[in-house]
């Protein structure tokens, strides 16, 4: 028997020995993470700026501000990403700028749970994003890595505030998460490409 130290799981980096014909390449892969990563959180932007123009002066209203300032942080990273590495913006920027706010003001129309649904749903799918994305970054990419971690732990600290301020309890939660997931996993794959 070996008597060696368990080592804790960890996920293998892809490498360019792993890639198959058609993949993009380390450079192209970097741009469309920058370029997708710009999109999600000007489309967050618009999701929080849709929920506060229902549900400003609440105490829903009041947190919702809260995670739009942080929100407004990551954009503001990733613009400067973008102009810095010369990466072109998704084209579907000007559909996710009236999309994000009928989504935002949609589930807060609904009540405040449902806009706290609304962001577990699309935090849920973020943090899962963001974390694949940093476990495909190498060495050569890790202030990126970090700062892709470090924006996947406070889009998770707003899945976290969501829950506390009653997401769950939304009458149809399950039904109305869903389709956010399905619709922020669409929106990824998309702004990824165009």
């Amino acid at each position: 028997m070996d008597d060696a130290p368990e080592r804790p799981h960890t996920r293998p980096r892809a490498t360019a020995e792993d890639a198959l014909p058609g993949d993009p390449g380390k450079e192209e892969l970097v741009a469309r993470m920058i370029r997708v990563d710009q999109a999600g959180e000007y489309g967050a932007v618009r999701i929080y700026e849709g929920q506060l123009a229902v549900l400003r002066g609440t105490p829903a209203g009041d947190k919702i501000e809260e995670m739009l300032a942080q929100e407004h942080e990551h954009l503001a990273a990733f613009n400067k990403m973008i102009v810095e590495r010369r990466v072109r913006p998704t084209a579907l920027q000007p559909l996710w700028h009236l999309a994000g706010f009928a989504l935002g003001a949609a589930t807060a129309a609904l009540g405040p749970r449902a806009a706290m649904a609304c962001t577990v749903a699309v935090e849920e799918v973020i943090g899962k994003h963001y974390g694949e994305q940093a476990d495909r970054l190498g060495e050569d990419e890790a202030p990126l890595r970090e700062q892709i971690e470090s924006f996947r732990d406070d889009e998770l600290d707003h899945l976290e505030t969501a829950v506390e301020h009653g997401a769950y309890e939304t009458p149809g939660y399950e039904l109305l998460a869903g389709a956010v997931k399905a619709g922020s996993r669409m929106a990824i794959w998309l702004s990824s490409r165009l």
